[in-house]
C-alpha cells in the first residue's frame, strides 16, 4: 500500500481479529422437537391416566380417616369404579393431558435445544454428564412453566368424596381449580411442591442420561453410526430401561410433593412432610405407590418415546423435502 501525501512513512493497515461467530440457543431450537413431545405426552396421559390417579392416592394415603382404603392396586381401581364410575378413574385428566402434553413438549424442546447448542463445536458426541446436566436444565426450565397445572391435577384426583355429584366438589374442573387455588392462597398455592419439584429434575436428567447413553452404547455394540435411527421395539427397550433405573432412584420426591400438594393435610414445608412421614411411616411411606407407578410410568415413557421419535423424524424428513 503507497503512503498518503505527506505521510512519513508507509501506513499499514491493522484488521482487527474476526468476533466470534454468535451462537444464539435460539438457532437450535426446532418446533419438531415440541410436537413431538406434546404428541407423546398427550397419548400416553389418555391411556394410562388411572394408574396415575392410583399412584397419588397411595403416596397421600397417610392414615387420615376421610381418605379411603384400599389394598392394592386392583381394589382400588374397582373402588373409584363402583363409586364414581370411568368419570371418577379419569378425574384430574384435563390437567394431566395439559400437564403431560405441555412437559414433554418443553422438556424435549429445551433438552434437544441445549444439546445442540454445546454439541456445536465438540468433535465427539457429548458424555454422560453432559446429558445429564442439559436434561437437569431443561427439567427446571419446564418446571417453571408447569408446576401450577400439576397443583391442579393433584387436587381434582384426590376428591374423594365427589362421587357422580358435582354439588359436591371443591373444584369443577382445572380452571376453576387454577381460579381457586390463586385467589385463597395465591402465587405460592400454585407452587406447592415446586421446591421438591426441582429436586424431581434429577428424574428426567438420570432418565435422559441412561436413555442417550443405552441408544449409544448400543449402536457402538451393533457396529453402527452412533446415530443411527432403532427400531420400536428397540426405543421401547432403551426407554423402558431408563424409565425404571430414574423411577427407582428418585421416587420419594414424588410423595413428597404429592403431599404437599393434597388439599386435606397442611405442612409448614417440605422438611414438615420428611419428617412427619419419616416418624409416622418410615421408609416405607417415602415409596407408597411405587408400584402402580412403576406399571404405569414405565409403559407410558415407552409409548412417549415411541411417538416422539416418530412424530420428530416424520416432521424433519417433511421440513427437508419442503427446503
Amino acid at each position: 500500500m503507497s503512503a498518503a501525501p505527506g505521510a512519513r512513512g508507509p501506513v499499514c493497515a491493522v484488521e482487527s481479529p474476526p468476533a466470534p461467530p454468535l451462537r444464539p440457543l435460539f438457532r437450535h431450537v426446532r418446533y419438531e422437537n415440541l410436537v413431538a413431545g406434546l404428541s407423546g405426552g398427550v397419548v400416553s396421559t389418555l391411556v394410562l391416566h388411572p394408574l396415575d390417579l392410583v399412584k397419588i392416592r397411595f403416596a397421600v394415603s397417610d392414615g387420615l380417616e376421610l381418605r379411603p382404603k384400599y389394598n392394592g392396586i386392583l381394589h382400588c381401581l374397582t373402588t373409584v369404579w363402583k363409586h364414581e364410575g370411568l368419570r371418577g378413574l379419569y378425574k384430574g385428566v384435563i390437567p394431566n393431558i395439559w400437564g403431560a402434553g405441555a412437559s414433554w413438549g418443553l422438556y424435549f424442546f429445551f433438552y434437544n435445544a441445549i444439546k445442540a447448542y454445546k454439541e456445536e463445536r465438540k468433535l465427539e458426541s457429548l458424555g454422560a454428564t453432559e446429558h445429564l446436566v442439559s436434561a437437569a436444565e431443561a427439567g427446571v426450565m419446564t418446571l417453571c412453566i408447569t408446576n401450577p397445572i400439576w397443583v391442579t391435577k393433584t387436587r381434582l384426583v384426590l376428591q374423594y368424596d365427589a362421587g357422580i355429584d358435582s354439588s359436591k366438589r371443591q373444584y369443577k374442573g382445572m380452571f376453576d381449580a387454577l381460579i381457586k387455588i390463586y385467589k385463597l392462597e395465591g402465587i405460592r398455592g400454585l407452587y406447592k411442591g415446586f421446591v421438591p419439584g426441582l429436586f424431581g429434575t434429577s428424574h428426567g436428567a438420570l432418565q435422559f442420561m441412561a436413555y442417550e447413553d443405552l441408544k449409544l452404547r448400543y449402536n457402538k455394540h451393533r457396529n453402527r453410526l452412533l446415530d443411527t435411527k432403532l427400531t420400536a421395539l428397540e426405543y421401547i427397550t432403551m426407554a423402558a430401561l431408563s424409565k425404571i433405573f430414574a423411577v427407582s432412584a428418585t421416587y420419594p420426591y414424588q410423595v413428597v410433593r404429592a403431599r404437599l400438594q393434597d388439599q386435606h393435610n397442611r405442612y409448614s414445608g417440605m422438611v414438615d412432610v420428611i419428617r412427619r412421614t419419616w416418624r409416622k411411616e418410615g421408609v416405607h411411606g417415602f415409596y407408597k405407590g411405587i408400584i402402580p407407578n412403576v406399571i404405569r410410568v414405565t409403559p407410558a415413557c415407552c409409548i412417549t418415546f415411541v411417538v416422539y421419535e416418530n412424530v420428530s423424524n416424520f416432521l424433519l424428513n417433511f421440513r427437508k423435502e419442503n427446503h
